[in-house]
């Protein structure tokens, strides 16, 4: 496979630098655009500094996506036909624009989508051909080692009930998950009731096959953040000499955590308890033209990591190093994971723009909620952001041409 050093060229390892930097997505279906809109502005950042060529690749160690996160992830850092990412990060909203209308069609009365909501029930609410289709075409047959930094997708294996993440970590000692991008992609965007499981078998050099069961990996984790935090800290405790062998895996002034979340409906507050609890299969599948059990766990499982990361960083007294940029405040159609409507669409760009104008905000432990706190707007906190990565990835090559590499 090769080391980082080799196999991800414009990103040195981080043993040549002091920090390691992460950059996490969460799930969320055609929200995703919503981190697409942060994406953008933080590579322009990027290129204010660096150049234009600048690509959000060249300064991640890993990212990590799950479900819509993760066909975010594979956009980032899939190589095209000059060794470059495929898309620019300013290219994501206009790719969700075109694409999210086909994978999700709609329609267009109340009948048709009282009809549409009710398809659950029977099966999945889209074929997903037209998404297999464009994953196969814009991603072909890349596999997962030959990404342009790191990567960590989570999925979940049906059969075997539990999850299965393709990490870019563990391909020397299970060279088995170097699977094709669009299987993967394929497999984390699989959302029970939405879209229908993916199976597909991969071929070891040695002539054995795994098979792979897949659904959505946000049924196990829908902030990756997490997760790729332990790739990384098991990196450091097996003494893995492209990180710095000096840093304790506990020591996270040395990670620098960027996590974007999807937004949530969490302020709307659409149920209670009394209006819950007579609720059957059909009504938590389908009640208000929703699918409120997977509201439920896919923002449940988001908030406990942001608040166990939360709680750690400013525990260890280095909560500067952890950015967490989520709204909570989504209502109606812009809280849907699949109303895929120009109209929607354009509201949910909206959505990211007003985001970057927002306080920086984290969680309250005893609520849930995001409050402010007196670290600027979002788009400030980007900016310097932006800095520190700048700053690292010169450090890198400056170390790395001392040392004649």
């Amino acid at each position: 496979m090769g080391s980082i050093a080799n196999a991800k060229a414009n990103l040195h390892i981080p043993a040549q630098g002091k920090l390691i930097t992460i950059l996490s997505i969460d799930g969320g279906g055609i929200r995703g655009i919503i981190p697409g809109v942060i994406l953008g502005f933080l590579e322009s950042e990027l290129q204010k500094l660096d150049g234009e060529n600048a690509r959000l690749a060249d300064y991640f160690d890993v990212i990590t996506g799950t479900s819509t996160g993760g066909l975010v992830t594979a956009m980032l850092t899939a190589p095209n036909e000059k060794n470059r990412p495929l898309y620019a990060a300013k290219d994501i909203t206009d790719f969700y624009l075109e694409h999210c209308p086909k994978i999700f069609p709609q329609e267009n009365n109340i009948l048709g989508q009282a009809q549409e909501q009710l398809k659950v029930i029977a099966g999945p609410k889209y074929d997903g051909k037209y998404l297999h289709n464009l994953l196969r075409e814009k991603v072909g047959k890349i596999k997962l080692h030959q990404t342009l930094t790191n990567v960590v997708i989570p999925t979940f294996d049906i059969k075997l009930l539990q999850p299965t993440i393709f990490s870019s970590f563990l391909l020397k000692k299970d060279p088995i998950l170097d699977c094709k991008l669009s299987d993967v992609c394929i497999s984390t965007s699989a959302a029970p009731t939405y879209l229908p499981a993916h199976y597909f078998e991969n071929q070891h050099g040695d002539g054995s096959v795994r098979q792979f069961n897949m659904i959505d990996g946000g049924v196990a984790a829908n902030n990756p953040t997490l997760i790729a935090m332990h790739h990384l800290t098991r990196q450091l405790t097996l003494g893995n000499k492209e990180f710095n062998t000096n840093t304790s895996p506990l020591d996270y002034t040395k990670f620098l955590v960027l996590s974007l979340g999807t937004g949530t409906a969490k302020n709307e507050n659409k149920f209670k308890a009394k209006d819950v609890a007579m609720w059957g299969v059909v009504s938590w599948l389908t009640a208000g033209f929703t699918t409120p059990i997977i509201d439920v766990f896919q923002t449940g499982s988001s908030d406990m990591v942001d608040i166990h990361l939360s709680t750690t960083f400013e525990a260890l007294r280095s909560e500067d190093n952890y950015l967490r940029i989520q709204c909570d405040y989504l209502t109606g159609d812009l809280s849907l994971l699949d109303l895929a409507t120009q109209r929607n669409l354009e509201n949910l760009v909206k959505v990211g723009e007003k985001l970057l104008t927002e306080p920086v905000s984290r969680v309250n432990l005893d609520t849930g909620d995001n409050e402010p706190v007196n670290q600027g707007t979002n788009a400030e906190a980007l900016k310097k952001f932006a800095v520190m990565l700048s700053q690292e990835k010169r450090n890198r090559n400056a170390r790395a041409a001392a040392a004649g590499n």
